[in-house]
């Protein structure tokens, strides 16, 4: 599927790029979102990178008849109409896990919002694993993870590093990538 995938991206004129050293564990935060093609784009990378990543989605996309087959590919369903503890459960799965790479769009939509949401953090510190810094630039037309960071605690510093990495990296459409700031 490696070969499969990064053929199809070289097709498209894609390529999947990474650090050559990949932590056991890491919150893949997956920003900007602001297409449905990112999934797309996602998937293509993910398989091309050899990455067993795992999603969070809301759960309204696990209905039948694709419900099965998003979790199969991964997806892990997510309430978001009201609070379950789902930093606490994924932070719990990694410590069950040796490996365990769990992506989530701190935006929460593809729309755009006024900050990011702080669960992505909160689960990486919890858990203690690095966040890893997914991206898909469309203006350079490759996509993948930038670096992975280890959290220091400081939630302002650490959000300012991670701005850093994604200064010059815009999805498909710029205008919808939110800032990144704290939401909460």
């Amino acid at each position: 599927m490696k070969t499969i995938a990064a053929g199809l991206l070289a097709l498209l004129g894609w390529k999947a790029v990474a650090p050559p050293e990949r932590p056991l564990k890491a919150v893949l935060v997956a920003y900007p979102h602001t297409s449905n093609w990112d999934a797309f784009y996602a998937l293509l990378v993910k398989l091309a990178l050899g990455l067993d990543a795992h999603w969070a989605g809301k759960d309204s996309m696990f209905c039948p008849p694709f419900g099965s087959l998003l979790k199969r590919m991964g997806g892990v369903p997510v309430n978001r109409r009201e609070r379950t503890g789902f930093v606490e459960q994924m932070a719990a799965e990694f410590a069950e896990r040796e490996r365990f790479t769990l992506a989530i769009a701190p935006e929460g939509t593809r729309g755009l919002t006024a900050g990011w949401k702080s669960g992505f953090y909160r689960m990486a510190f919890a858990a203690q694993v690095p966040v890893a810094l997914g991206f898909m630039d469309y203006a350079r037309r490759e996509g993948g993870i930038l670096a992975y960071l280890t959290l220091t605690g400081d939630r302002d510093a650490d959000l300012a590093a991670i701005a850093r990495h994604y200064a010059d990296r815009p999805g498909k459409r710029p205008e919808l990538a939110s800032p990144i700031r704290w939401l909460d």
